[in-house]
């Protein structure tokens, strides 16, 4: 029952993604700031549950905003955030992180995600915008999005993930 609501919350967020921050976010910087509030779910799927589901869900709804919002290459964000999400669940499988480092993790990877974005788009001369000017432009901006929603739903995502693996692990021990 539990995989369905974070299937369920991960929809929402992804129409609140496109349809409601478009009419929060003031006008000026509507091209700025990008909200990834599905990346940060699919981040703190790797950190507090299991790494594959990370993958499975980072994958899945990656390929749905490549369909739905980015035309330009399609796969580039279902194998970003199923790659970042994957790691996450390795590099941190074995400690208990706490808010500050789920936060400092969630952080880095909005970073790194849309760096890795930038860099394949200038491969592929989508963009002629210098790094520096990507940074300052959007990266950043958005970073503080991500960060702030991180914080919001922090204690709902880990009890979330973890009630998910206890129900998961007293099920197979019966």
């Amino acid at each position: 029952m539990s995989m369905n609501r974070i299937i369920l919350l991960m929809v929402l967020l992804f129409i609140i993604e496109g349809a409601v921050m478009p009419w929060i976010i003031p006008a000026g910087f509507g091209h700025r700031i990008i909200p990834h509030f599905v990346f940060v779910i699919v981040i703190f799927s790797g950190l507090y549950s299991k790494r594959h589901l990370a993958l499975l869900l980072g994958v899945s709804f990656g390929m749905l905003h490549d369909v739905v919002y980015f035309g330009h290459l399609l796969g580039i964000n279902a194998f970003i955030m199923g790659l970042m999400g994957y790691y996450t669940g390795v590099l941190l499988e074995r400690r208990r992180s706490t808010i500050m480092m789920a936060i400092s993790v969630i952080g880095f990877a909005c970073i790194l995600y849309d760096s890795v974005i930038y860099f394949i788009y200038s491969v592929f001369r989508i963009t002629n915008e210098s790094y520096a000017w990507a940074l300052i432009d959007h990266i950043l901006p958005s970073l503080f999005l991500q960060l702030a929603f991180a914080l919001a739903c922090y204690v709902p995502a880990r009890r979330l993930f973890e009630g998910q693996t206890k129900a998961k692990a007293e099920k197979d021990e019966e």
